[in-house]
């Protein structure tokens, strides 16, 4: 374990999971002190403290003060988390980076100066993330907390945005559709590949075009499929193919791309 010091300029992680790894080495990678990091288990704390060089405990008593804390742990965990990081930290500058949650949670905790740092998209602590690609909200306080935090994610070198709490709120939830959703739909589609000896990587191409398609097209522009085109014979003999789980998922779908086309 690496020494603790109070260090200026510095972001100390409070969450060593799927986001905060991506982050963590992001934040390095563009030249920013991370002072520490912080989980509520010792391998966790560990894996990452290492891996970025820092100072890393279980033990929140034990982190070093920093300029700012980000606060990256699951929702359910955020406000008794949120809540020792302000009696912890009452100088610093303490955001969350939960996409559904407002702000008022940090300041309903006992933070005095706070905000909200959301980099949207998908994390894996097995994957770390190109932050450069990432788009990332930001919400503060008041202008100098909002300018801290948008200093911190252009230094990252993604895009950058202002969002209120409410516009975060259907944010978190066009990603459910545009991320989750799909996710889910790609695991039915390889059930129904193996199921009939076929490898779920035959599919590999299509989804990247059906993704790449879409930086250039409107989504209802790239539609494509028997829907789109109306085609119920093809419709009907594809619905014979499935079983009552997939026919109400495939119907549903298939009934919203007839009326959008």
């Amino acid at each position: 374990m690496l020494e603790s010091t109070v260090s200026s300029n510095s972001v100390l992680l409070v969450g060593a999971g799927n986001l905060a790894t991506s982050l963590g080495v992001a934040l390095c990678g563009a030249g920013i002190d991370v002072a520490g990091v912080w989980s509520r288990t010792e391998e966790s704390a560990r894996a990452l403290g290492e891996r970025l060089g820092t100072f890393y405990s279980c033990d929140m008593n034990a982190l070093p003060q920093a300029d700012v804390v980000i606060v990256s742990v699951a929702d359910e965990a955020l406000p008794q988390v949120l809540s020792s990081v302000a009696t912890l930290f009452p100088s610093s500058l303490i955001a969350h980076t939960a996409g559904s949650i407002s702000m008022d949670a940090l300041r309903e905790a006992g933070c005095s100066r706070y905000g909200v740092f959301y980099p949207m998209q998908t994390f894996s602590r097995l994957r770390i993330v190109d932050f450069s690609t990432v788009s990332t909200f930001v919400e503060g306080c008041d202008k100098a907390a909002t300018e801290t935090l948008r200093f911190i994610a252009s230094e990252l070198r993604g895009k950058v945005y202002d969002a209120t709490s409410e516009q975060r709120r259907y944010l978190h939830l066009a990603a459910v559709f545009a991320c989750n959703f799909p996710n889910a739909l790609y695991a039915m589609s390889a059930e129904l590949l193996r199921r009939n000896g076929l490898p779920f990587e035959a599919m590999l191409p299509l989804i990247d075009e059906t993704a790449a398609k879409v930086h250039s097209l409107h989504p209802k522009e790239a539609q494509t499929g028997p829907a789109r085109r109306g085609d119920e014979a093809v419709m009907q003999s594809q619905r014979s193919l499935l079983d009552e789980e997939l026919l109400s998922v495939y119907n549903m779908l298939s009934d919203y791309i007839l009326k959008n086309r």
